[in-house]
């Protein structure tokens, strides 16, 4: 409990002066935001800054912070670090960036501000690579809350558990549709709120049974391993699955829809830096309470190395037995706003986004509900596939998870090397993101080759990653050469 204690202090004292030392860097001013420049009801407007905090902290949230969070504390202490150092000098410099670059050049997307500092070929290959991204998102995030449902509450009319998904899948799309189309102060500006506020509700109760509790857990000191949890090695799977935790390529797709609502660049801070340290405060809680069950075996059936493999194959069940265990019924309630409405209101903005990126990219006006049709009806019809082949093929959901988790964090290493030419060009301190930069170019490009396809040794795969990051910082140090000699 030391460990969770001294990582807590550090997240907030990275919000208070890693942060402010990042604004400065960036170095917002009075200028007139798109908000307010291109107002036009639908996407852009002026919505208050606590309503824009509790979207954005939801729109990067999700359920990221808490099964992410869980299975990465089968990993031992070694999770601490990773939540507490990628979200103050990565995770909370990338949103904050991905935001404000987003105010400074019109509310652009994730795909067309990669473009302008890392080339038109790149916004290209990541405009595609961004789109199916946001397509698997919408994907998981309605399948795997039907599931929970359907496993929670069975229709009277259904007769056998696909009709019985399928029924919930129904709804759950329904209501992406809808989300998706209408103006996004109408459904999102009103229920978001509430949903944020029950996960930081669940997450402060948590922290007051933490303390209640005192459980004995594995303290940073005392070993980084958790191989009585997991055969994985840390490195690089921890840093996969650990993501919307730490740092999170979803996260650059996100902050343009807030990016489009705040009235001034000075709010930037306390949305889009807030909001991640928040998230890894939610990450930090659960990855405790996570590594209190699997240590100390308080329910039959879940102790270490059983624990950890459930924690791989049912997070939702842990997430359910804690709250219930813990925080009784109300708690239980909590716990179906939190596992079931938090990928929900993930999936809609994802969709959202997509929307919005290829309208940018075909240059279609999205005032007008008939051409929100037209981007709306073939990406809904993907969206459709994939979560037909999620429930004919059981191998489905793991397989889209997987590519979900590694294409979340390279789209996190694309953002970072741009934000990086984009502080070199205004002569600021591009050290900030260029360590991030190679650190999660190292961390996909081993994953990748280790897991994903090529499935090498860690040995080979390292060296791979290895060629990876001297070619990355190679090509760096010549980019810089020719620009600074300009």
């Amino acid at each position: 409990m030391i460990s969770f204690l001294l990582s807590l202090v550090a997240l907030v004292l990275g919000y208070l002066l890693y942060g402010r030392f990042v604004e400065r860097v960036f170095a917002p001013d009075g200028r007139v935001t798109p908000a307010v420049a291109k107002a036009d009801g639908v996407d852009f407007m002026v919505l208050p800054s606590w309503k824009i905090f509790m979207i954005q902290f939801l729109n990067i949230a999700g359920t990221g912070p808490i099964f992410g969070a869980i299975m990465g504390a089968m990993y031992g202490p070694a999770a601490y670090l990773w939540i507490v150092f990628g979200c103050i000098f990565a995770g909370s410099v990338h949103d904050y960036f991905s935001g404000m670059l987003s105010m400074r050049h019109d509310g652009a997307n994730q795909p067309e501000i990669i473009g302008r500092y890392l080339g038109h070929t790149t916004k290209q290959v990541m405009l595609i690579f961004t789109v199916f991204l946001l397509m698997m998102v919408g994907a998981v995030f309605v399948f795997s809350p039907a599931k929970i449902l359907g496993d929670m509450w069975e229709p009277a009319f259904v007769v056998d558990n696909f009709g019985q998904y399928t029924f919930w899948i129904i709804i759950i799309f329904v209501y992406y549709i809808v989300a998706t189309m209408l103006p996004i102060d109408k459904i999102i500006g009103k229920i978001y709120p509430l949903f944020a506020f029950s996960l930081l509700f669940m997450a402060a109760a948590l922290t007051v049974m933490l303390f209640v509790k005192w459980p004995s857990i594995p303290e940073i000191w005392e070993g980084l391993s958790g191989e009585a949890l997991t055969p994985k090695n840390i490195f690089p799977s921890l840093f996969i699955t650990i993501a919307c935790g730490a740092i999170s390529g979803f996260h650059a797709t996100q902050s343009p829809l807030m990016a489009r609502c705040l009235k001034s660049e000075k709010m930037g801070r306390p949305i889009f830096y807030g909001a991640m340290i928040t998230e890894g405060i939610v990450a930090l809680i659960w990855a405790t309470v996570a590594m209190f069950f699997f240590y100390n075996d308080p329910t039959p059936g879940y102790q270490l190395i059983e624990g950890g493999q459930k924690a791989v194959k049912d997070a939702p069940s842990i997430v359910n037995l804690v709250c219930n265990d813990w925080l009784g019924v109300f708690g239980g309630i909590l716990a179906l706003l939190g596992v079931v409405a938090a990928p929900i209101t993930s999936g809609d903005t994802a969709l959202r986004s997509c929307r919005l990126i290829i309208a940018e990219f075909v240059k279609l006006e999205q005032r007008s509900i008939r051409k929100r049709l037209y981007i709306c009806l073939p990406l809904f019809a993907v969206v459709i596939a994939l979560l037909i082949w999620q429930m004919s093929d059981k191998e489905g959901f793991g397989k889209i998870w997987s590519w979900f988790g590694w294409s979340n964090q390279t789209l996190s290493v694309f953002m970072l090397w741009a934000i990086t030419v984009y502080l070199v060009r205004q002569k600021k301190p591009y050290v900030i993101t260029l360590i991030p930069a190679v650190f999660m170019t190292v961390v996909c490009t081993t994953f990748l080759f280790s897991e994903q396809v090529f499935s090498f040794d860690l040995s080979k795969a390292l060296m791979v990653a290895a060629a990876a990051c001297v070619v990355s910082i190679a090509w760096f140090c010549i980019w810089y050469r020719k620009e600074t000699t300009k």
